[in-house]
């Protein structure tokens, strides 16, 4: 919402609404690095542990994760968390499976 002291959404018109002025406003460039983001929703999710909030992060990207194995552990720690995680891949990258290997569908997300 480009608020960074308060950078909660609500609801699905919210989060259209962060994204329609992230448009205009951010510009995307490499390197891609999620963990950074998804360790500070993690750690706001960790607070609200009293089923009263539910934390949702959506990434959309035009890049292939740079830091991969960070990712996963941020991952992997926030897995018991109240906070779901989306990754969009967006534009001409190359994702080639790369970005998929985040995916649990083998079992337990594993570095």
């Amino acid at each position: 919402n480009g608020d960074a002291s308060n950078p909660a959404c609500h609801g699905i018109a919210g989060v259209l609404e962060a994204y329609q002025c992230s448009l205009r406003r951010v510009q995307l460039y490499g390197p891609t690095n999620f963990a950074p983001v998804v360790n500070h929703v993690a750690r706001s999710a960790a607070t609200v542990l009293d089923g009263s909030q539910y934390f949702v992060l959506l990434i959309i990207t035009d890049g292939v994760i740079s830091d991969m194995a960070q990712t996963k552990e941020a991952i992997v720690n926030a897995a018991k968390l109240p906070m779901s995680i989306i990754i969009v891949g967006v534009g001409q990258a190359e994702f080639d499976g790369k970005i998929w290997g985040l995916g649990g569908t083998r079992g337990r997300l594993g570095g």
